[in-house]
């Protein structure tokens, strides 16, 4: 095939940039053999393949990018512009249509939960099958492009699952299937869906799968960091009850990964986060669950010495009864308590130290309800605000002293935050049981690092109304994580670990799950991404080259 004459301009124009003129015939081989080879990797149809190779050969820049006589310098300050996503769009446009590649839209970008993360890309890529979004992969490669990829979007975290002009946006919601296994023992889960979704599809056959707690987190995000569930002492963390991954890799192949096929690759999904490809089908073991019990309820903050003991003393026995999940947010003037039991039941002895202490409101009555409808009374309560948000992780082992003294602290620097910004900063605990730990071993382990004792991992969700006043609200936060780390070490009561999930834009999940699994992950990453596309092209997230 003829390469154009705007093969000839981009040379001279190498030419006037200081690099030596190279003959036409030198360069025309190089550049069609590239495209040539990058055209026939899609499986076109003939007339789309002719028409991207036209495209392909008739552009200055992708030229200058293929060209042997292009200098390395050049070429990255090429990669390193905005100059080839227009190109990317275009080529993705005429492979996949106007169905899954459409122009910036602000109903797709305000999907993502913080306003930190409105973004508007150069195009939005909407696949509709692993086919869909192979091709997506093999171009931004094939372009050195940057690009996001979006499951959800609920990471408040800036530039997560997210991407300005410079890049593509590749966003899953059409990726949105449920289908449940005849002996109804595995649901196959599309990563474009939000677990209140996953749940309701589940609901009329009896099971549920293990997912997130509040219904509009994704699928992909919640599964690749581990995932918390109300069910994690009885089945494990939710990425310990996948059972295949359908993943695209970075050479756009699609591959699975289980136990017995890529198993290096299987444990390193199940918490190593967005390193290693675009999930496009997830297989989760369900479980058994529909109907369950439970209660909310909401305390005066001058409950709180007394709440704190009770969730120490519900750690120590009323946890060992794996069928219990404890919601307990801390705030500046009432605390809310959820008490969760996977059947149901009248008043769980396991929760008596917290039915000793009475509360000011029964904010939702004991009900013997289901997965469904306490899924549907959590959205209610955590509806999402269009507003910057952060969260931050922290770890320790069980310690009631280290508890009250951190909440102590938490609450000053809580108060001063308000006081000046107006924002709202809670106190979170999440009780681990070691359970947890030996349901994810059972299942071969996952890239998380735990301890294997009980714990409880720390977070807060912080509010503000103004990108004004990140320090301001940010500092305090920060703050609070140190302290976590200073006093718990002083009592020998610290876990390093960081839950991904939780994990705010500074912090480092990944170095967290130890020099070991830290060193596995980035060999497996090397191995399916030699090249480090989802490294160096990827859109922030939490990355193995920034561990």
């Amino acid at each position: 095939m003829l390469i154009s004459t705007f093969l000839v301009g981009a040379l001279h124009l190498g030419s006037c940039l200081g690099r030596p003129q190279t003959r036409r015939d030198e360069v025309a081989p190089v550049v069609e053999s590239s495209i040539a080879d990058f055209v026939e990797s899609l499986q076109l149809p003939a007339d789309t393949a002719e028409l991207v190779t036209n495209t392909l050969t008739s552009n200055e820049e992708v030229i200058v990018l293929l060209s042997n006589a292009t200098s390395e310098v050049e070429k990255r300050s090429l990669k390193s512009s905005s100059k080839l996503a227009p190109v990317a769009c275009d080529i993705l446009q005429k492979c996949l249509g106007n169905a899954v590649v459409q122009a910036s839209s602000r109903a797709l970008i305000e999907v993502n939960w913080s306003q930190e993360c409105w973004l508007s890309p150069q195009c939005i890529i909407s696949p509709a099958s692993s086919r869909d979004v192979s091709v997506a992969i093999k171009t931004v490669a094939f372009l050195n492009t940057r690009f996001a990829v979006r499951s959800g979007g609920h990471s408040p975290n800036p530039g997560f699952s997210s991407i300005g002009p410079e890049g593509i946006l590749i966003e899953l919601s059409r990726l949105n299937q449920v289908t449940l296994s005849a002996d109804k023992k595995v649901a196959s889960v599309g990563p474009g869906l939000r677990w209140g979704e996953v749940y309701k599809a589940l609901d009329a056959s009896g099971v549920t799968a293990i997912g997130g707690r509040i219904p509009s987190v994704g699928v992909g995000g919640l599964i690749l960091s581990g995932g918390i569930s109300h069910f994690s002492a009885q089945f494990g963390l939710a990425a310990d009850n996948v059972q295949n991954f359908e993943i695209v890799l970075a050479d756009g192949s699609v591959a699975n990964a289980n136990a017995q096929s890529n198993a290096d690759l299987f444990w390193s999904l199940k918490g190593g986060g967005p390193n290693f490809g675009i999930v496009t089908k997830y297989d989760l073991y369900t479980a058994p669950v529909k109907n369950i019990w439970y209660t909310a309820r909401i305390h005066l903050a001058s409950d709180v010495p007394a709440l704190l003991a009770a969730f120490v003393q519900y750690q120590n026995e009323g946890a060992l009864d794996e069928k219990t999940s404890v919601l307990f947010q801390i705030g500046l003037d009432t605390v809310t308590v959820g008490l969760v039991y996977s059947e149901n039941a009248r008043q769980p002895a396991a929760f008596d130290p917290f039915f000793r202490i009475a509360p000011l409101v029964l904010f939702v009555p004991p009900t013997n309800g289901t997965v469904v409808s306490f899924t549907d009374v959590l959205g209610a309560v955590f509806a999402d605000a269009d507003q910057p948000h952060d969260y931050r992780g922290a770890s320790s082992l069980v310690d009631l002293a280290l508890y009250t003294e951190v909440e102590a602290f938490w609450r000053t620097q809580a108060s001063a935050v308000r006081a000046a910004t107006g924002a709202n900063m809670t106190f979170t605990m999440q009780h681990m049981p070691q359970s947890v730990v030996t349901k994810g071993t059972a299942r071969g382990g996952n890239a998380l690092g735990m301890v294997n004792k009980p714990q409880q991992w720390w977070t807060t969700v912080v509010d503000w109304s103004s990108a004004s006043q990140d320090a301001a609200v940010r500092d305090p936060v920060i703050a609070v994580g140190e302290k976590w780390k200073s006093a718990g070490q002083a009592r020998g009561s610290y876990v390093p670990l960081i839950y991904m999930g939780d994990g705010s834009r500074d912090q480092n999940p990944l170095a967290s799950y130890g020099t070991e699994n830290l060193n596995k992950l980035k060999a497996t990453a090397k191995k399916y991404d030699p090249k480090g596309l989802f490294q160096t092209m990827q859109q922030s997230g939490f990355l193995l080259s920034k561990a």
